[in-house]
């Protein structure tokens, strides 16, 4: 880990911070909640080590970058606009991007806004979604699973904030990564967080107490109002994003997802998959993978074989844009024009 250089990048309006190491082609790597830019620690060390540039930030509101304290400064526009501010600081034209949880959601808007900037995606754990102009999403959501629904539930900023406050941070976090239970994760309203102290939770071998530290001590320090507030900020993007409705995803895309990730089990998304519906809002998707056995943190459980996946898409795209090159013209066709 002491391989890592960390470095702060002024951008859009924020000061942004990102760990980096290696060279070689750029990965672009997007945490989600409740994660940070080190969630991808494994596949930062074992894909720099293959000749790859690896860059992880800490988007806005967590860990060590600014957090704005207004809830409506958290749209997808908002972090997308980060993100083009922080490959234009580093010179970069273009990044094979990868996603999870909520950085998959970033990464499909990106793809959406700035498809120049984006050479392939590999996306873990949340399938594109295309916009729905008829319904805004928390309306959808509350007519699918109720108020209860963790999502519903984070809506409500000062309720939800004091009882992840009074909650210890790694009792918490240790619940929410070890979770294995695919059904729709619900909330009722007057549940203690800060009991969670008291339960029991093994952590299994990917994740150690020292990885839980670390978690802890950025969350303890910059709170968890900045993470809830892509929550909070889901229909302002919603409304933000009408110019893209009926938009695809026109990059190469490979999806990876466990079988027990709570995302692969919400109502239709197997269908979506299945049936040819992924495939026809990301018509350039070129490979799904579904990990048995796997939960929700895929890119920290599986952490290998998803670098592995990574490693083999990106080669497989560098290898298609070399077949079509143009061949340098000969001395002779040079001479006649």
């Amino acid at each position: 880990m002491d391989k890592i250089d960390h470095i702060t990048v002024a951008t859009n309006g924020i000061n942004m911070h990102v760990a980096i190491i290696g060279t070689g082609p750029t990965i672009l790597f997007l945490h989600g909640f409740p994660e940070l830019w080190y969630s991808w620690r494994y596949q930062l060390l074992s894909l720099s080590s293959l000749g790859y540039r690896c860059i992880a930030p800490d988007l806005r509101g967590f860990g060590d970058t600014d957090a704005p304290s207004s809830m409506n400064d958290y749209t997808g526009l908002h972090v997308v606009g980060d993100l083009v501010g922080l490959l234009d600081a580093l010179e970069i034209e273009q990044v094979f991007l990868v996603g999870h949880d909520w950085g998959t959601l970033i990464a499909w808007y990106f793809c959406l806004f700035r498809p120049d900037r984006i050479r392939a995606l590999v996306s873990t754990s949340v399938a594109f979604s295309p916009r729905n102009q008829q319904l805004k999403p928390m309306e959808g959501l509350r007519a699918m699973f109720g108020d209860d629904y963790y999502i519903c539930r984070f809506q409500e900023p000062i309720e939800t904030y004091e009882e992840f406050a009074g909650a210890d941070t790694a009792t918490l976090l240790r619940t929410i990564f070890t979770a294995r239970d695919p059904n729709p994760p619900c909330l009722p309203k007057g549940i203690e967080y800060k009991a969670l102290r008291d339960l029991p939770c093994r952590l299994p071998s990917w994740l150690s107490e020292e990885d839980i530290n670390y978690y802890a001590t950025k969350f303890n320090q910059k709170g968890f109002t900045g993470g809830l507030n892509y929550y909070r900020s889901i229909n302002l993007t919603w409304e933000l994003m009408a110019p893209w409705t009926g938009v695809g995803i026109r990059v190469p895309v490979k999806f990876i997802v466990g079988d027990l990730d709570t995302a692969y089990h919400l109502p239709g998304v197997k269908e979506y998959i299945a049936n040819g519906g992924f495939k026809k809002d990301v018509p350039l998707l070129q490979e799904v993978v579904i990990m048995e056995g796997v939960g929700h943190f895929i890119n920290q459980e599986k952490a290998g074989e998803v670098s592995r996946h990574i490693h083999e898409f990106i080669k497989k795209v560098l290898t298609s844009d070399q077949k079509q090159e143009p061949a340098s013209p000969c001395s002779a066709c040079v001479a006649c024009n």
